[in-house]
């Protein structure tokens, strides 16, 4: 029952969405000894377009071919699934100030995190990251915690 509850659409889909996810980072890194992550996209982005030496870095501009790449083809994917399933659009009821915070707050996270959550959760655990398991712990305590005070409030969509 509680299967059920937490997974109201079955877990195939789940199941097959984490295994692409983890063979794109076998594959990513297989490729080119590059952990796979996201949260480096904005800055080696910028690095096309800003000469600040902050976004000239090694790092930025020997990455940002794949990264462009790579968040494209998340954003795609879930455009495609959308398309084909016919599950598109908002499926939230989440105003629009909360959702921008909340992506605020997670931008910071993510510098202060040193990576995005799913970059310490899918790459740095698989590869037994000590700082990503001690991340994860993080995210997963204080979103828990979180959620808990949000309950208490009474805080709704």
């Amino acid at each position: 029952m509680l299967a059920e509850t937490l997974l109201p659409n079955g877990w195939l889909h789940y199941l097959l969405g984490g295994l692409f996810i983890g063979a794109g980072t076998v594959v990513i890194y297989a490729t080119t000894g590059i952990t796979a992550g996201a949260s480096t996209f904005l800055e080696s982005t910028l690095s096309y377009v800003s000469k600040r030496s902050r976004f000239q870095q090694f790092r930025f501009t020997s990455t940002r071919d794949w990264r462009v790449v790579f968040t494209l083809g998340i954003v795609l994917g879930g455009a495609i699934y959308g398309l084909t399933v016919g599950e598109f659009g908002w499926t939230t009821e989440v105003q629009g100030w909360r959702l921008l915070f909340g992506g605020v707050l997670v931008g910071v996270g993510t510098r202060l995190g040193k990576g995005c959550t799913s970059g310490h959760g899918v790459c740095g655990v698989g590869s037994l990251s000590e700082t990503s398991l001690l991340n994860v712990a993080t995210f997963v305590g204080i979103a828990i915690g979180t959620a808990q005070v949000v309950m208490a409030l009474g805080v709704t969509p």
